[in-house]
């Protein structure tokens, strides 16, 4: 007989005040292949793409690509067991896991070490192998090793929110005095704030939100602004403040953000989508700006992660809540109720 384990599972999508995340006894994974290892998970991070992906806001991108579902996909936990090829890991060592869980390892981008680009990408927390439960199996390859004074509540977020930050940092090109917008200061706008002051940046925060840009202030932004919905209004606000900015990243899943974004910048100026959105942007090609697209990273990318929040202990601000409390905390995320990264803690 199978053993089982609690999971907050989603069959039907539907909006979060409904409450569609259901806490139910699903069968406990085994280590199937010879180089898996067995995670109990201790934190997964409670992400916002997720929220869209129960929704239904996703599902022209197939998020879910199938139900039920479990959720989840920034998740750090103890290695309780281990295939016999396994040489990364022993057991009672501590694991992280990114969305990125596998690909072909045989094209030109896995070649490349830019796994997260491969069409045979798989993600993390979009079959019933998702982090709102209490056990996951992972290869060893697209596991990232924690050091085990880091607080599984505090690394967490590192895999989600830390890895999307500091690759999105990295693709608006920073150098040191490079003015640098950040738009959205939540879960990962807070930690983008810190990667781009470690690159000598200066950050101009951007958030609707006060509490997020009291966040920003105190982690070193040089300035923080209030985004206003009239467009014409803050364009104007914003040059006044801080003059012409080099380059901006957009956290903010909102379409009308993004073309802020996009036309705030300089002319050959930069801006970094690092979120999904339904439509396309028309913009001024005399301008001559670049729009890049970013999406988490590769394997290579989450070690450099964990090696710089340890190395320069970076703040990874977060709340911790229980696992069955799935439901209330995805709703005060849509309420923009939590100051930063929620954590679910089974």
């Amino acid at each position: 007989m199978s053993e089982t384990m609690r999971a907050m599972v989603l069959s039907k999508l539907a909006p979060i005040e409904t409450h569609p995340l259901n806490l139910t006894q699903i069968d406990k994974p085994k280590i199937n292949k010879n180089n898996e290892v067995l995670i109990k998970i201790e934190a997964c991070g409670v992400c916002h793409s997720q929220l869209h992906g129960i929704e239904g806001d996703w599902q022209k991108f197939g998020i879910p690509p199938a139900l039920p579902t479990v959720p989840g996909h920034e998740v750090v936990g103890k290695v309780v067991e281990i295939g016999k090829d396994v040489t990364k890991f022993k057991v009672g060592d501590k694991a992280g896991i990114q969305p990125l869980i596998g690909s072909c390892m045989e094209c030109e981008y896995c070649k490349e070490g830019k796994e997260n680009l491969c069409d045979s990408m798989e993600v993390l927390g979009e079959s019933l192998k998702g982090g709102y439960t209490e056990y996951v199996t992972v290869s060893e390859d697209f596991s990232t090793k924690v050091p085990q004074n880091m607080k599984p509540e505090y690394a967490a977020p590192l895999f989600c929110a830390g890895i999307t930050a500091y690759k999105a940092v990295k693709a608006s090109e920073p150098k040191k005095g490079k003015k640098i917008a950040i738009y959205g200061i939540g879960g990962v706008g807070h930690m983008a704030i810190q990667f781009a002051k470690l690159e000598g940046c200066q950050v101009i925060a951007i958030s609707r939100n006060p509490k997020h840009l009291e966040v920003a202030k105190r982690l070193g932004s040089s300035d923080i602004i209030t985004y206003k919905q009239d467009q014409d209004e803050f364009l104007r606000g914003l040059t006044q403040k801080v003059g012409t900015i080099d380059a901006a990243i957009v956290f903010a899943p909102v379409p009308s953000v993004a073309d802020t974004a996009i036309k705030s910048v300089k002319k050959g100026g930069l801006v970094v989508l690092a979120t999904l959105y339904q439509d396309i942007y028309k913009f001024d090609v005399t301008q001559e700006k670049t729009i890049r697209g970013t999406i988490i990273g590769s394997r290579k990318d989450m070690e450099e992660v964990v090696r710089i929040a340890d190395e320069h202990k970076l703040e990874v601000l977060y709340e911790q809540f229980p696992l069955e409390k799935a439901n209330e905390v995805l709703g005060m995320l849509k309420d923009s109720k939590i100051e930063a990264r929620a954590v679910l803690v089974p």
